[in-house]
């Protein structure tokens, strides 16, 4: 089992920054390839960035590129987002997961359904 406890969520105002913290415990954080999601107000929970286990590869959905930096400590067991330049459209819920199943394909490490481990989500809302 691994648990997973994102907090750093808030109100800012557009152009601001926001971190987010996702602190896992259970199985051993360092072997899991782990991502964050987003979901927005009446749409389907989305991809936001994914991150290797050693924390050597990086993954960006398009529309966060160059705006957003995913990181993680291994040794505190803590998954971090970054996120800068804040856009009215990155109001949602952002939720950290962990990556349980080896897949492939196109854009494999968006794929929601080999993510087996969710935190409850923290919101982050952006005003313009």
């Amino acid at each position: 089992q691994v648990q997973l406890v994102e907090s750093g969520g808030g109100l800012v105002q557009a152009g601001g920054s926001l971190r987010l913290s996702c602190a896992a415990s259970g199985r051993t954080f360092s072997t899991y390839l782990m991502g964050w999601f987003r979901k927005a107000p009446g749409k389907e929970r989305d991809f936001v960035a994914g991150i290797s286990a050693s924390g050597g590869t990086t993954y960006y959905a398009d529309s966060v590129k160059g705006r957003f930096t995913i990181s993680r400590v291994n040794a505190r067991n803590t998954l971090y987002l970054q996120m800068n330049s804040l856009k009215p459209e990155d109001t949602a819920v952002y939720y950290c997961s962990v990556r349980t199943v080896i897949n492939s394909g196109r854009e494999w490490y968006a794929d929601q359904s080999a993510y087996g481990y969710w935190g409850q989500g923290t919101q982050v809302t952006v005003s313009s």
